[in-house]
């Protein structure tokens, strides 16, 4: 399921790109493509079909980011555990600090070669 709303996602992004790379924020993008050949759309609907897309391809990659973000919430609970064991070993200290086998002591001072 993760792995189709994430494909979903990636479709939605790249057509939403797309989308908005074609409109000209002055009305004249892919309108003005149409207004000379054909009027099938008009110039005023093709800048509108354009504007409704961009919001319903906006509003559907905010919905699929939340089904994602549920998705992933759900199914991560067995695996993060693993993590977090891991995680709580690595993290205890073993001992007191400063402690350990041998004693702490001041290196030895070297033999003076001046002395006669």
């Amino acid at each position: 399921m993760y792995l189709v709303l994430i494909i979903l996602a990636i479709l939605v992004c790249i057509l939403l790109g797309v989308i908005v790379l074609i409109q000209n924020p002055k009305g004249g993008g892919l309108s003005s493509n149409f207004s000379s050949s054909s009027q099938l759309l008009g110039v005023q609907k093709t800048g509108d079909i354009l504007e409704k897309g961009t919001w319903i391809l906006a509003i559907t990659l905010m919905v699929l980011s939340l089904a994602i973000n549920v998705a992933l919430k759900g199914g991560s609970t067995a695996s993060g555990s693993d993590y977090r064991d891991q995680i709580q070993k690595a993290s205890k200290p073993t001992g007191p600090v400063g402690t350990s086998s041998a004693p702490l002591s001041l290196p030895a001072k070297p033999a003076d070669s001046t002395k006669k």
